[in-house]
């Protein structure tokens, strides 16, 4: 579905996680290339860890959680 006034663009906020957007979708990086995807749903990472830039490929997950001292 194009996004119109009436159907705009649904993106979905994820704590530590994603940002889950409602696609198709084009993704353009600061040097100007793009990645398109024409999924119903893409996951673009914000963690920076991916392999896949920008698709998230669930690297935020392994990240080490942080000790505790008793």
């Amino acid at each position: 579905m194009p996004n119109t006034p009436e159907h705009p663009c649904r993106v979905r906020v994820q704590r530590d996680g994603p940002l889950l957007v409602e696609g198709p979708v084009e993704v353009v990086a600061e040097d100007g290339e793009s990645a398109v995807s024409r999924r119903f749903l893409v996951a673009i990472c914000t963690c920076r860890r991916t392999r896949t830039p920008p698709w998230c490929d669930t690297s935020h997950r392994r990240r080490a959680k942080p000790e505790t001292t008793s």
